[in-house]
């Protein structure tokens, strides 16, 4: 591949939705790759890499960390790997609008995984629009919880292998997309046919969307 010249090297990245990240390239798989930005490691899928660039301005000082957060990673990584790997470790997600959530991934599905969060409690994610993952050491808790009030909690939701089976079960639920960040996707979930959402907002109205539209979707 051709961005394997440019690991070990910094380098400027633009992904989808967010303002740009610098930092080392320290590794690449088929489908992600790793950045550390002097203090966190970003694992982004390449899906929403738009462009990447050398860095011309070096730091010195710059450091990487000699151990990765994830062990046996012997094997070139992939972004399903990198997932199994994070189950149960403390993770921030990045995925839509100016707001990233801290939890755990506690079930990983064909084409959409499960996040449990102190603020948002079940997440289901599409896998298409996680934008990047960032695991932290093993001694963080999500806002310095004792684990004790915040253990990993497996989600007590009957789940299906794909995101649309997911979301035909949720019909007649009220449920809220994409973290709330736009109130026409916050509502009544009617009916999921076509892999198009049907659903019915607080002044009663009738709005459609797109599954491949959809990033997350919670129960509040």
């Amino acid at each position: 591949m051709s961005l394997q010249k440019f690991v070990g090297k910094q380098v400027n990245l633009e992904i989808s939705g967010k303002t740009p990240i610098r930092g080392t390239l320290v590794d690449l798989g088929s489908d992600i790759l790793v950045i550390h930005n002097g203090i966190q490691f970003l694992y982004i899928p390449l899906i929403h890499l738009q462009i990447m660039k050398l860095e011309p301005r070096l730091d010195t000082d710059t450091t990487v960390p000699t151990e990765m957060p994830f062990e046996n990673q012997t094997e070139s990584i992939s972004y399903r790997k990198i997932l199994m790997n994070a189950k149960g470790i403390f993770t921030e997600l990045y995925i839509t609008g100016n707001q990233s959530i801290h939890g755990y991934i506690t079930s990983i599905m064909n084409d959409f995984f499960v996040f449990f969060s102190p603020v948002f409690h079940t997440v289901l994610v599409s896998l298409n629009h996680l934008k990047y993952l960032i695991p932290y050491t093993s001694n963080v808790t999500p806002y310095s919880l004792d684990p004790e009030r915040f253990p990993v909690k497996p989600s007590s939701m009957t789940l299906s292998r794909t995101f649309d089976q997911q979301l035909k079960k949720l019909e007649g639920q009220f449920v809220v997309l994409d973290l709330g960040e736009n109130p026409h996707k916050i509502g009544l979930l009617k009916n999921v046919e076509n892999r198009t959402l049907e659903l019915i907002m607080a002044n009663g109205e009738t709005v459609y969307t797109h599954m491949e539209h959809v990033k997350t979707v919670h129960i509040p």
